[in-house]
């Protein structure tokens, strides 16, 4: 595995970017690529509240995860965040395993590290139709806020693409653009 480090708002000495890189080579074990790439970003936010995002890219689907830890426990924060993509690599290592084949995972995943319940499948238990009426991202957000959802399904009048836009955790809104494959 690769890995790729980045500090937002913090300057890091490079023993916290040995520990992380050490906890993400507990992964290894669940990657047949070379070509897997660890995306690693620290920072702090307001009042000392440090956070880790991962981002795992490989043959398979895109692994992430974020989490934070009070009181400048950059550490505990990494702990967290390589736990929670284990967690969900063995929760879900069956589909896993059946979508990616030979290419992300071995045959056999190792779990005895983890007690995960595996989720045998996923239950639909609520289906929505509704229109999808061309109109701007700024009116999508409106509509999202007065039906207090977080987020809204549209089709964008500026390109005719099916859009989403959400709210994000950390404040603002977020638009997602899709595109038709050929």
């Amino acid at each position: 595995m690769k890995y790729n480090f980045a500090c937002k708002k913090v300057p890091l000495n490079d023993s916290i970017k040995e520990y992380a890189q050490k906890k993400l080579a507990k992964l290894d074990k669940y990657f047949r690529e070379e070509d897997t790439s660890a995306f690693v970003t620290f920072s702090v936010e307001k009042e000392h509240l440090c956070s880790v995002e991962i981002t795992i890219r490989g043959a398979g689907p895109l692994l992430r995860a974020q989490t934070e830890a009070p009181d400048g426990d950059m550490r505990g924060a990494v702990d967290a965040a390589v736990g929670y993509i284990e967690r969900q690599i063995l929760k879900n290592k069956t589909r896993l395993a059946k979508r990616l084949r030979s290419e992300g995972f071995p045959p056999t995943v190792p779990d005895d590290e983890f007690e995960v319940a595996e989720e045998k499948e996923f239950q639909i238990v609520r289906t929505k139709r509704f229109s999808v009426k061309p109109m701007s991202p700024e009116e999508a957000i409106l509509q999202m806020n007065l039906l207090d959802h977080s987020f809204f399904v549209f089709r964008n009048s500026d390109d005719d693409s099916l859009s989403i836009v959400y709210q994000r955790k950390k404040g603002g809104y977020g638009l997602i653009v899709t595109d038709e494959e050929e």
